[in-house]
């Protein structure tokens, strides 16, 4: 009974979460473009939990914070981001880019930080055109206030839509940073050719894998695609990065033959094939399971003929005793007839 109940079980659990994986291909929130690998979300997170804008850079390439999935070049290995820092008094300027051959570079997204004259900083992140399509803006949500003179009862429900106005971030650890009187602008002196030491291509992960293990950055933030609202705050500062913004003609070409979204389609497909598999071994395990508890009771089967065995041959040893003493009477008596026999002879001697 209790290997059919954990062979059910693990059918089940098989079962619930194939179409889990299956939903991915379909998911409304991909874009289909090369950027559905680099989740900006995500990126934003980093960006203000960074310490420097050195450090911000290592571990976005690094492979165990699993944020960077973007292969530009579709070598199926991810690519070395690059950050750029542009400045001009109190507006920052953070390029991430992709050096996709020797020759070309292509901007990935670009973060605004300023500052205004009340003191008061603003983060963005701005997704490129060409990796996730025009509007594609990104921005930390705001911290919601409560009306200290207000005391809910157990039956009101409050309802708080999430303003647009412009975010107060000055206590991220990057934004303390990059305002500090020491500070001194970073620019990576890493190319197509020479990366950082520290840095080794790793594969890519399937777009599902990846979107699924990323998606809880969203909680704190909102913008993005479809239907996105929010707007870029420092327009100059903006519009003065697209004077020399870079795009690469072999991602152009990708885009336009519509190899991005390919791959990312195969990669789902692949994903819906494992678990297709991983249910059909599943299968294979409860009929395992099955023919094991088929074999137990052969087991059982088998040992009650054993004990039955048993107990035929136990009345066969009981009656072999009697015959031991029998025989052990017989060996007496011959040898009382032994003793009898030379007593009478030396009784014989003796009266000769």
């Amino acid at each position: 009974m209790k290997n059919n109940f954990l062979a059910s079980l693990i059918l089940s659990i098989s079962l619930l979460s194939f179409p889990v994986f299956s939903q991915t291909e379909n998911d409304t929130t991909l874009l289909g473009l090369p950027g559905d690998n680099l989740d900006l979300f995500a990126v934003l997170d980093l960006f203000q939990k960074s310490k420097t804008i050195e450090d911000f850079e290592k571990s976005l390439n690094e492979e165990k914070t699993g944020i960077n999935n973007l292969d530009l070049n579709l070598d199926n290995k991810v690519d070395f981001i690059k950050v750029v820092t542009k400045q001009k008094e109190n507006d920052f300027t953070f390029i991430l880019q992709v050096d996709v051959t020797e020759k070309e570079t292509q901007d990935v997204a670009v973060i605004l930080v300023s500052k205004d004259k009340d003191g008061k900083v603003t983060m963005q992140i701005v997704g490129d055109v060409d990796l996730y399509g025009k509007d594609y803006v990104i921005e930390p949500k705001p911290p919601v206030t409560v009306n200290p003179g207000y005391t809910p009862t157990k039956t009101d429900t409050v309802k708080v839509d999430a303003p647009t106005t412009v975010v107060v971030v000055e206590s991220a650890p990057i934004v303390q940073n990059v305002y500090s009187p020491v500070y001194v602008p970073y620019y990576p002196p890493y190319t197509y050719a020479y990366p950082p030491p520290y840095f080794t291509a790793f594969a890519v992960v399937a777009i599902g894998v990846y979107h699924h293990n990323n998606y809880y950055h969203h909680g704190g933030y909102y913008g993005g695609g479809y239907g996105n609202t929010v707007v870029i705050h420092n327009t100059n500062n903006y519009n003065n990065y697209n004077n020399s913004r870079n795009s690469s003609n072999t991602v152009n070409h990708n885009n336009a033959n519509g190899n991005y979204n390919r791959n990312n389609v195969s990669n789902n497909k692949n994903n819906v094939s494992n678990n297709k598999n991983n249910v059909s071994n599943n299968k294979n395990n409860v009929s395992n399971n099955k023919n094991n508890v088929s074999n137990n009771k052969n087991n059982v089967s088998n040992n009650k003929n054993n004990v039955s065995n048993n107990k035929s041959k136990a009345p066969s040893t009981t009656t072999k005793k009697p015959t031991t003493n029998q025989s052990m009477g017989t060996s007496r008596s011959r040898s009382g007839g032994n003793f009898g026999n030379s007593g009478s002879r030396s009784g014989n001697g003796r009266r000769r």
